[in-house]
């Protein structure tokens, strides 16, 4: 049994979770969740995000959680890191969406497993439903060894942002066109992220979007915030993000190397 979900599956690559589908929250069929009032639901997610951050250090996986608002062009930037770097590095993707599977396929057809987690009307994932996920995406692996998951989360700037899914890394994304007061409309999801990206660089000309200003505006809520500036489009600051996430994934394995 599993002892974060409670489920009669031991999750290795014999016995994973039951495949993700429609039908059902979370996308699971014909599965029902009762909760406990007298729990407060903010706990039950963080106990379960910590072993999911137990699960992906002893994987020995970086996970990235990606948070904005719809249309932020977070599968696009995914699809451009996939390029650059899927041909060093083994890359998972699970993708969460109210409903369809069309940002997980996309990601698939960059010949990448990726997992869609439909959520049937709630605003962002949770960490149980990444538990589940992400032993599916094992399963597809089928024993392949996993370097970097990317959760690309519900497109929301408010509920994302309290909740923890065990990641290593959030990554807020704003992009030019929706305007420049996103940091103070939205505090909660740049105090709990550690990159802040902005997207779309190549239409502030089109916009009254001072790039200074919103810099300035997040890191007053978050000083350590390390900011990009980019475009799928021209290129703008992509090799800075994809050096980042090398760099990253290579201090973590020299970390793991020295613990062991």
């Amino acid at each position: 049994m599993c002892d974060v979900c409670g489920c009669d599956h031991n999750h290795d690559s014999k016995s994973p979770h039951p495949p993700f589908g429609k039908g059902g929250q979370g996308g699971i069929p014909g599965e029902r969740k009762i909760i406990d009032v007298n729990q407060s639901l903010l706990k039950s997610n963080e106990i379960t995000a910590l072993s999911n951050k137990k699960h992906f250090d002893e994987k020995g996986v970086l996970a990235v959680n990606l948070i904005s608002s719809p249309g932020s062009g977070k599968t696009t930037l995914l699809e451009k890191t996939i390029d650059a770097l899927k041909n060093n590095l083994s890359i998972g993707v699970l993708e969460g969406d109210i409903e369809t599977e069309l940002d997980a396929e996309r990601i698939r057809k960059k010949g990448i497993p990726a997992v869609q987690i439909t959520t049937g009307g709630a605003c962002h994932l949770e960490s149980s439903l990444i538990h589940k996920g992400f032993h599916e995406l094992e399963h597809r692996l089928n024993g392949r060894k996993l370097d970097i998951l990317f959760i690309e989360n519900v497109g929301n700037l408010v509920c994302p942002s309290f909740f923890n899914l065990g990641e290593h890394i959030r990554v807020v994304l704003v992009s030019v066109p929706e305007g420049p007061d996103k940091p103070l409309k939205y505090p909660k999801a740049f105090k709990t992220s550690q990159i802040f990206i902005i997207a779309k660089s190549d239409l502030v000309r089109h916009f009254d979007f001072d790039i200074e200003t919103v810099k300035k505006d997040a890191l007053s809520l978050n000083p350590s915030l390390k900011i990009f500036v980019l475009s799928a489009k021209t290129g703008e600051g992509l090799s800075e993000w994809f050096d980042f996430l090398r760099k990253t994934l290579s201090h973590r394995s020299t970390q793991i190397d020295t613990e062991t």
